[in-house]
């Protein structure tokens, strides 16, 4: 397939519903991935056609994918002993970092998100939530 087909293809998989993704998923692939996002379908769709006719990620890529390194939890580049604070429903809740993770009033949290998720009583992005990231 030609960089000129590949293109094609890719615009027709845009204008698909999720039912026409898994219908030619089928026919190229075998049994669709159980999805429920047609978005999320097109664009593996997309990225598996474009492989085929490019060539996909290369030997030298898979293998530094495939290394297995434990993440650092983000907001520990912050340094030990790092204080970080956000008033909360009328309340001022300071979070600390240390070695193994973030303290809270009096408890320890393995991620900046668990300790925000026990703070605020809901799900909520860590970094986002002490505002160490930009709103999008």
């Amino acid at each position: 397939m030609s960089a000129v087909d590949t293109g094609a293809e890719v615009e027709r998989v845009a204008a698909l519903d999720l039912t026409g993704l898994r219908e030619l998923w089928q026919q190229r692939y075998g049994v669709p991935p159980a999805l429920r996002s047609a978005e999320i379908l097109r664009r593996l769709l997309a990225w598996r056609l474009q492989a085929e006719a490019l060539g996909g990620i290369d030997r030298a890529t898979r293998r530094l994918l495939a290394r297995k390194r434990v993440a650092e939890a983000e907001g520990l580049h912050l340094g030990i002993g790092a204080r970080l604070t956000r008033i909360w429903n009328g309340r001022e809740v300071v979070v600390i970092v240390e070695n193994d993770g973030f303290r809270c009033d009096g408890r320890l949290f393995t991620s900046l998100s668990a300790a925000a998720t026990a703070i605020a009583g809901s799900r909520w992005n860590g970094p986002r939530f002490f505002g160490l990231r930009e709103r999008t």
